[in-house]
């Protein structure tokens, strides 16, 4: 056994005095400074060391490497800059946050951890005094007394032309409270935003003002190894959210809003090294592999974060390396028993919070208490059951050649994997926020051309207005695709005027076609058919051909398959790509109706899917985004697009063989990888249909509606079939 000093805090009372006086000897022995301040010792078994390292390992293994933890980071950060520059684009002043262990990077793919994405509106002035008002805007007063519990708010309704309140019910979301005062209501705005946007998503208000719960948590830090300075000055400006979440014990839960400070505790994830971001996943897993059998889903990843941060305040920086790793676990864990044993757990920031409420009630807290007493009296050997990305078989040395031979993933194809999937999921979000405002430009076919080059032009303002590279950088991304959907307007535009593109067309045409794999050039063939220049289309699509390694990945914004996110999936496409220039991804084909004379005649059907009003008010709110576009997957379309140009050449053989290759990809065994299965047996029904075999086209349309019944462009071919083999 060996010694490891904690601070006295992070120990029960009980054993403060026996500690003490053993923690003379550890000063003594470190002859170090950094010592003096610690003030009590654990025991820790000697085989620790051994058991941090092949955890470490263990971690890397699984998903959990420092390449990939900054990868996540990475991503997510690009995503929110995307996402809000969209908003701007669209008008509105709303910024977009992705918090959670996602975009922490403090995940494995076996926890399988949610995004947390939070919409805050800039529209709305939070006051935390009269002082604060501003003419024009939604203000809403913080209020507080000793009724409210800690973190929690209501928030009053003052009009946005006098800073008066508001004394009369004249908005849904307002309600009175008994005192009299109108009050914007917490659960009705949840409400309406779920069914706004039928997503997990929350919206909050920023509070930018300095709040004294912040001003508190930063003097108690002042003068402690961590959080560091710089950060704690970060945090005294950064602003905190307003979450529509009322306490459970409360009387006015309804209408109650949570102090939320996301951005701080994202400031003080980041700042973790590895050793602490894989104690914190560790704790994750015993959380989902071990305590989930005691007490279900009460313990949760915030519960986790917020015993880390505890316990990195208490310890000195230089116990968090590798060979410590399950030392400064069991610190935590001593930690929590402590907190059990109170009956309570701070809030690591606001003060008087207890985040056992409302989700773990005294009698699971006895319950995790026992086990946790019996977790660290057998020195944590529980962790070689946790199951979640095998990381007990992964510890246990004998159990390791197994492993690889039953051909799970780990390392480096991991890791790949994983950064694969992140592209594709970035790129899915990307493509989102296209639709969503390529469908807002949509509604005006008369400004369509205006409006898009008005979004280009307050791309480029965003970047020459912006200091941040990833803003930018975000913003370039935008005006790729825009400047694409752009050129295509116009071409099409010039296609219905009967006019021949020319060469500087074409060139312009030519900067945006490395979107993704296939979609953009697909896209350019398609413009070249429609104008006329075969065997340039021809060549476009012998080079997309090319391009495509034998395993793509189809990316739909739209639709979901099953597994389709399976890290295997992805695995496998890297193993079938040897050339790693650019991601195996393939967006779907889109063409909106201001672009339909670059689309093949069979597309024009694909925008114009209903027969009946009925079935128009069998939309969603994502099938309005885009069903009145052509929307089909990009290997369908290649070979489709390959069979009109080839017979527009009179290459009958190879027109034929396209066909054949079409039909052999519409098989049961690619349909993991088919988005848009009724369109692609749609584009083949009419390959039969130019064929001259009507009986084959109306096996292929009948067979497209089976997939979908209504809102398929199959139920006009079926029409139209009947009426050629009717006579």
């Amino acid at each position: 056994m060996w010694n490891l000093s904690v601070d006295m805090e992070a120990a029960p009372r009980e054993s403060r005095m026996q500690n003490k006086e053993s923690d003379i000897g550890v000063r003594r022995a470190s002859n170090k400074k950094h010592h003096q301040n610690l003030q009590s010792i654990m025991q820790i078994p000697e085989h620790f060391a051994e058991l941090s390292i092949r955890m470490f390992g263990a971690l890397d293994d699984s998903g959990a490497g420092k390449e990939t933890v900054l990868e996540r980071r990475r991503t997510f950060l690009r995503r929110e800059h995307i996402e809000k520059i969209a908003f701007q684009l669209q008008g509105n002043n709303i910024e977009c946050f992705h918090f959670g262990s996602q975009s922490e990077g403090t995940t494995t793919p076996g926890l399988q951890s949610d995004i947390d994405f939070l919409l805050s509106d800039n529209k709305c002035n939070i006051m935390t005094v009269w002082e604060d008002w501003r003419t024009g805007m939604y203000n809403l007063l913080m209020l507080h007394d000793n009724t409210t519990p800690p973190q929690q708010y209501l928030l009053q309704v003052i009009h946005t032309d006098t800073p008066e309140p508001v004394t009369s019910l004249t908005d849904d979301m307002f309600v009175r409270k008994d005192s009299g005062q109108i009050l914007f209501s917490a659960e009705r705005w949840k409400n309406k935003i779920a069914y706004d946007t039928r997503d997990q998503v929350s919206c909050t208000f920023h509070v930018r003002k300095p709040l004294p719960e912040i001003q508190h948590w930063i003097d108690r830090c002042r003068g402690k190894h961590w959080p560091p300075v710089q950060l704690l000055e970060a945090a005294r400006i950064a602003p905190c959210f307003l979450v529509p979440a009322g306490h459970p014990d409360s009387d006015y839960k309804r209408e109650e809003w949570r102090l939320s400070p996301d951005l701080i505790e994202r400031m003080l994830t980041f700042s973790f090294n590895m050793t602490q971001i894989k104690c914190n996943i560790v704790l994750k897993l015993i959380k989902k592999s071990l305590f989930a059998y005691i007490v279900g889903d009460a313990i949760t990843s915030f519960h986790c974060k917020t015993i880390m941060f505890f316990t990195m305040e208490r310890t000195h920086p230089s116990l968090w390396c590798e060979h410590n790793l399950m030392s400064v676990l069991l610190l935590c864990l001593h930690l929590l028993r402590r907190w059990l044993r109170l009956g309570r757990l701070p809030h690591y920031i606001i003060e008087g919070v207890n985040l056992f409420d409302g989700k773990l009630s005294k009698l699971l807290q006895k319950r995790l208490l026992v086990y946790i007493d019996s977790l660290i009296s057998n020195n944590l050997q529980d962790v070689f059951c946790i199951g979640i990305d095998n990381i007990g078989c992964r510890l246990q040395a004998c159990s390791m050649r197994h492993t690889v031979q039953a051909g799970e993933l780990r390392g480096v194809l991991l890791h790949n994997s994983i950064r694969l999937l992140l592209k594709f999921e970035y790129l899915e979000s990307l493509k989102r926020v296209l639709t969503v405002i390529k469908h807002k430009l949509s509604s005006s076919h008369t400004t369509f051309e205006h409006k898009l080059k008005y979004i280009i032009h307050n791309c480029f303002e965003c970047i020459e207005n912006s200091t941040n590279v990833m803003s930018k950088t975000a913003a370039l991304e935008l005006i790729k695709h825009f400047y694409a959907l752009h050129i295509s307007v116009q071409s099409s535009y010039y296609l219905r005027l009967q006019n021949v593109l020319d060469s500087e067309n074409i060139r312009r045409v030519r900067y945006s076609l490395n979107s993704d794999v296939a979609s953009s050039r697909l896209k350019f063939a398609s413009m070249l058919y429609c104008s006329g220049h075969l065997q340039a289309a021809v060549r476009v699509l012998e080079d997309v051909e090319r391009r495509y390694p034998s395993k793509v990945k189809a990316l739909c914004v739209f639709r979901r398959l099953t597994g389709d996110r399976d890290l295997k999936v992805f695995a496998d496409m890297l193993l079938g790509n040897t050339d790693n220039s650019e991601p195996p991804l393939a967006f779907c084909v889109n063409f909106l109706r201001q672009e339909s004379h670059c689309a093949p005649v069979i597309l024009l059907f694909e925008m114009n899917r209903n027969i009946t009003e009925e079935e128009m008010a069998q939309r969603d709110i994502i099938d309005k985004q885009w069903i009145d576009s052509a929307e089909v997957d990009a290997r369908p379309f290649l070979h489709y697009l390959q069979y009109l140009t080839y017979g527009g050449l009179g290459e009958r053989d190879k027109q034929l063989h396209a066909m054949g290759v079409l039909e052999a990809y519409i098989d049961i065994r690619n349909q993991l990888n088919l988005y848009h299965l009724e369109t692609a047996l749609n584009l083949l029904g009419h390959c039969y249909e130019m064929e001259g075999d009507y009986a084959g086209a109306l096996h292929y349309y009948e067979s497209s509606l089976s997939c979908r019944r209504t809102n398929n462009a199959a139920n006009w071919h079926v029409l139209r079939i009947m009426r050629l083999i009717s006579g």
